[in-house]
């Protein structure tokens, strides 16, 4: 935009973070950071309030669960993204620092323009290396808040099913108590596969339920004996065979459908009895349908 001949010099003192993310925005649009603030000050001054429509501002200090949904960019909600480009800093999980995490991959592709700082968790199972990294992550999330940022921590699925988030938020909460923490709603998987596979979940008076097929001791027999009550099974790729060898005891491998890495490199989606054979990655889901209406 164009600025008049006569200008006036000023002196603008920068937060550290907020200097480090004028700099990533000028690199990114190849604009000088002088134009930017002219340009961010210019707007600000023009606006008689914030006009409709337009986003909240950040609350410094608060804590933003993200769901980034299964995979696939396009399943990424409106109100995600507007959460992630209103952050101050966004932060995903990975299983070292120079690996991209799914959750910043599928940020990548539905917010190109949003800088991610990676968390380091450890996938592993030992219980002291997931503590340990667990407060190292929580520790640094604490030192963005205390700096009065907005963080959103993304995650893949929804942030309150079965999601790093949830500990890293009753962490945060367990040692920062006033910190206001909200959630953002994603696109689960099986809600993909579902559409992906044309399986209805549930009709009627029908019920469904989502099990965790890594558990100590397996709920699948018990939810597989009622046939009015769809079954999700999460977390059981490794486990392909004996979840398929109990569906098929319970008279329920027939319709039962896999995905797996919906959205992303390698997906696939199959019945359960043509993969029944072979192992999956952790990132996968099953859905088993109902097979009979209302009970008695």
């Amino acid at each position: 935009m164009p600025y008049p001949t006569s200008v006036f010099k000023t002196s603008v003192y920068l937060p550290d973070a907020l200097k480090r993310r004028l700099e990533a925005v000028a690199a990114r649009t190849r604009r000088s950071e002088a134009e930017l603030i002219r340009e961010a000050i210019d707007h600000l001054v023009s606006e008689k309030g914030r006009p409709a429509g337009a986003p909240d501002p950040p609350v410094p200090g608060r804590l933003v669960g993200v769901g980034v949904g299964p995979g696939a960019a396009d399943l990424v909600t409106v109100r995600a993204v507007q959460a992630l480009r209103r952050a101050t800093v966004v932060v995903a999980p990975c299983t070292s620092p120079e690996a991209i995490g799914r959750a910043e991959t599928i940020v990548r592709g539905a917010a190109p323009d949003v800088v991610v700082e990676r968390l380091v968790f450890a996938m592993t199972p030992d219980p002291d290396d997931r503590a340990d990294a667990l407060a190292a992550a929580a520790t640094r999330v604490t030192t963005l808040l205390d700096a009065g940022e907005e963080v959103a921590f993304v995650t893949i699925g929804d942030p309150n099913v079965y999601s790093t988030f949830s500990s890293i938020a009753a962490a945060l909460v367990a040692a920062r108590p006033a910190t206001p923490v909200v959630t953002v709603p994603g696109i689960m998987a099986f809600q993909e596969l579902a559409a992906r596979s044309g399986t209805v979940l549930v009709d009627g008076q029908q019920s469904f339920v989502v099990l965790p097929a890594n558990a100590t001791r397996s709920p699948l027999t018990d939810a597989l004996a009622d046939p009015t009550r769809a079954v999700v099974v999460y977390k059981g790729g490794g486990k392909m065979p004996a979840v398929a060898a109990e569906l098929l005891a319970a008279g329920r491998l027939d319709g039962s459908v896999l995905g797996e890495l919906l959205g992303m490199p390698g997906e696939r989606v199959a019945a359960v009895a043509d993969v029944a054979d072979r192992p999956a990655s952790y990132l996968s889901s099953v859905i088993v349908p109902a097979t009979a209406g209302e009970s008695a």
